[in-house]
């Protein structure tokens, strides 16, 4: 923009100059040619009051002596040799001897002036001046330089004011661009100082607003989400006394320890929920920098969080074989024993595979079985969930928040937004099984010492039905 601002003022004040310029260089050339002429003429009348008085040629060439130029000065008398060198062509003489018209002209090497003096006994006489070509053109191309000097001061002149002008601009807008940049990565403290033209002052003062309404309505729903959650403690103290009247019976045990897993992801919520606006590992402000909920065992690496997606996945997937169990769903699992570390916490990839475990109980009808795999490849670790049910029609409109039928698409969305934030991405085809296959491919992360041994093998775990 700035580059562009001072090429406009360049190309309009030269033309500007240039029409200016052309007409001034022509006039000056026209005034210096008409006064050389004009000296000329005022000459030649000046002697022309000498031949009326005496033809003697001693009194004509002291007069002409006395005249500026007199080198140019020639007296042709009747009958009798010129006084001086004449210049004017021969036609010219006798056109100004016999018309008696005084003759001024433009011939080769300069202009000749011809004033016809009527003498006693009608004869005439001939007073020639002429200019040479040097002397209509003296101080043109002085004046010219001076003119151009002029334009060209103008035109630089006018060039630097508007890249100074622009620089401002430019200047303002980039502010702006680079505050825009800064809250849309996550960065909610991102303001700008109003500065520049009137219009680019209320964009910043508009964004200013903007960013603050933002961030309020962000704390408003961050803590909507948090009293939201808190309100479901209610139900889990009921849970937990109906658990303490089953004491005894087989499935005490069991439901006990998933109202404590459910009232510890509820804390971890509500821990999150509460905690100051941040950028979370997710690159949405889910998380604050310092949450630390119960089961999160987060060990940040060299560029951020950093966890063994197998691990987590393992656990995960053990957590949902319980009910897996009582819908006599098989569920299998296939990890990798090779390194699996990818650039997000636990519980951000725990939040992914109870999303896609998740949507797999929700979706398909009791009795379909599922699997879980978990591969690594040069650059990247996938985590792959396949069921037998019916599928996804539509896998393009899955991956949109609210747009799928009969689902708000929050699954697919966190899995999207967990491996875009690493680098990767997510794929949903139909698998072997018949139903859908969902590849969630995450970024590795950086490296660092690992703390175990390496391992070459592959393992396979499955939960056999009625377990």
């Amino acid at each position: 923009m700035r580059r562009s601002l001072a090429g406009v003022a360049l190309a309009v004040t030269s033309m500007v100059a240039l029409s200016f310029l052309i007409p001034l260089a022509a006039l000056v050339m026209s005034l210096v040619k008409e006064q050389s002429v004009t000296a000329a003429e005022q000459r030649a009348a000046a002697l022309a009051p000498v031949l009326t008085l005496t033809t003697d040629p001693s009194a004509l060439r002291e007069s002409a002596a006395s005249l500026d130029a007199a080198e140019y000065v020639v007296v042709h008398l009747p009958q009798a040799p010129a006084l001086g060198t004449s210049r004017a062509p021969a036609a010219l003489l006798e056109r100004a001897q016999q018309g008696r018209e005084s003759i001024s002209e433009r011939i080769p090497g300069g202009w000749i002036c011809l004033q016809p003096v009527v003498l006693p006994g009608d004869q005439v006489a001939v007073i020639e001046n002429f200019v040479p070509e040097q002397e209509l053109t003296r101080g043109v191309t002085a004046s010219w330089a001076v003119m151009l000097l002029l334009a060209v001061g103008l035109v630089g002149g006018s060039v630097l004011v508007a890249d100074r002008l622009g620089a401002k601009v430019v200047r303002s807008s980039k502010r702006l661009a680079h505050a825009s940049q800064d809250l849309g990565q996550g960065n909610l403290d991102a303001r700008v100082d109003p500065m520049g033209p009137r219009e680019l002052r209320e964009a910043g003062i508009a964004f200013n607003t903007m960013a603050h309404r933002m961030t309020e309505l962000l704390a408003v729903e961050r803590e909507l989400v948090a009293d939201l959650s808190h309100r479901l403690r209610t139900p889990l103290t009921a849970l937990h006394l109906a658990t303490e009247r089953m004491a005894g019976s087989p499935e005490s045990a069991r439901v006990e320890a998933a109202v404590c897993a459910l009232e510890t992801e509820l804390r971890a919520i509500i821990t999150a929920a509460r905690t100051p606006l941040a950028v979370g590992p997710m690159g949405q402000g889910m998380l604050g920098a310092e949450a630390s909920t119960a089961h999160q065992a987060t060990r940040p690496g060299p560029a951020g969080p950093r966890c063994e997606a197998a691990d987590v996945v393992r656990r995960r997937t053990a957590f949902w074989a319980v009910l897996a169990e009582q819908q006599n769903r098989p569920c299998s699992l296939d990890l990798t024993q090779e390194s699996a570390a990818v650039g997000l916490s636990e519980d951000d990839v725990a939040a992914v595979v109870d999303a896609l475990i998740g949507n797999v109980f929700r979706h398909t009808p009791p009795g379909t079985p599922f699997a879980v795999r978990v591969a690594r490849t040069a650059q990247a670790v996938e985590l792959v969930v396949e069921d037998a049910g019916p599928g996804i029609p539509e896998p393009d409109q899955a991956l949109s928040r609210g747009s799928s039928t009969g689902s708000s698409g929050l699954g697919l969305d966190i899995a999207r937004r967990a491996g875009s934030v690493t680098g990767g991405s997510v794929r949903i085809a139909r698998g072997p099984r018949g139903g859908a296959r969902i590849t969630v491919v995450f970024g590795l992360a950086a490296s660092q010492p690992s703390r175990r041994g390496p391992r070459a093998s592959r393992r396979r775990t499955g939960w056999p039905r009625g377990r």
